[in-house]
């Protein structure tokens, strides 16, 4: 799909749609996975105060975040109202540490200049990954960390992602962790990691509408040690579906 639908993405949604996207993630349902999310990133990205890339950052609230945990971010989007947006909210919320951007992140201009660089669910729209991720690579100083966390397998299937694509014409794939990996290696980086999203490991333990959780599981004296399923479960499931990928210069 063409750039364009990323561009004028937030005018196309109305008002109520800018409105819920400029307030999350607590204007949205998913609100508590959402902080767990945020709060995987920064147990997985080096500690502040450091420089952070945050790419793909639509109405910043990640970028806000990150910065009032200490670290120094930048935050950049293709989309020139996400960015008006997002710097309103950061004028609101008197975040200092912060500046705004209108860049498109398969064509950065910075050179060692981060010590880390985050895609939050922002990769998956790009039309050329191994540029977006060059672009990552080339910013960070030497050891930099790139995280990446996006949707694996099936996203682009999903109804509410062909649903998007076809009302505004943005771009939805699947990325899965050897998407990124293989990607990221021809961009440069030489060391890289996966971890399970943390949303699966509370769906495992917790459950899901339909499925028991795995806590009901536990009774069963075969089960002794519950910790061990649920790193033995989350290493399944992110070698063949989804994962948090960490990327090394």
């Amino acid at each position: 799909m063409s750039k364009q639908g990323e561009i004028d993405y937030l005018k196309n949604i109305g008002v109520a749609g800018a409105e819920h996207a400029a307030n999350k993630p607590f204007s949205d349902s998913e609100c508590g996975t959402y902080l767990v999310q945020i709060g995987t990133v920064m147990s997985l990205l080096p500690p502040p105060p450091a420089k952070l890339l945050d790419l793909g950052c639509g109405t910043g609230w990640t970028s806000r975040f990150l910065a009032r945990r200490g670290y120094e971010v930048t935050g950049v989007d293709i989309s020139a109202d996400m960015i008006a947006c997002a710097e309103r909210k950061r004028e609101e919320e008197g975040v200092g540490n912060l500046r705004f951007l209108v860049r498109d992140f398969e064509s950065l201009e910075f050179r060692d200049e981060y010590d880390c660089a985050l895609f939050f669910s922002a990769l998956h729209h790009t039309e050329d990954e191994e540029a977006a991720l060059r672009g990552a690579y080339l910013a960070l100083k030497r050891g930099g960390t790139c995280l990446v966390y996006e949707p694996g397998k099936g996203h682009a299937a999903a109804p509410a992602s062909r649903d998007a694509v076809e009302r505004y014409g943005v771009t939805e794939r699947d990325m899965p962790p050897s998407l990124v990996v293989a990607a990221g290696r021809r961009a440069g980086f030489g060391i890289h990691h996966v971890y399970p999203h943390p949303e699966f490991m509370l769906e495992t333990i917790f459950g899901e509408p339909g499925y028991p959780p795995l806590r009901k599981l536990f009774k069963y004296e075969h089960l002794r040690d519950p910790i061990r399923v649920v790193r033995l479960l989350g290493r399944l499931r992110k070698k063949r579906d989804s994962g948090i990928v960490i990327l090394i210069k």
